[in-house]
């Protein structure tokens, strides 16, 4: 599995740390503040700008066989998913 290096602030990581607190206690997604969504849109551009797959025109193959062998023998509860429309 080839890899790809993120940087983010301090401030970010405080941030978000505790957005995805939050998100473990309660089961639930949502913000608090806009720090948390312009940290979480931060690291977005940092991915968009990392791999060219998402441009590829099987990327919906892509995207399953990437769940797929990341969420392979992960023991936990998850929260409630949903079906993408």
């Amino acid at each position: 599995m080839s890899k790809i290096n993120i940087e983010i602030s301090q401030d970010d990581a405080i941030v978000l740390f505790e957005f995805f607190e939050r998100f473990e206690e309660k089961e639930e997604l949502y913000f608090v503040h806009p720090s948390e969504y312009i940290s979480l849109m931060k690291i977005s551009a940092q991915i968009d700008k990392s791999t060219p797959a998402m441009f590829n025109k099987n990327y919906g193959e892509i995207l399953k066989q990437a769940r797929e062998k990341f969420a392979e023998g992960f023991e936990s509860d998850f929260p409630t998913l949903r079906e993408e429309i």
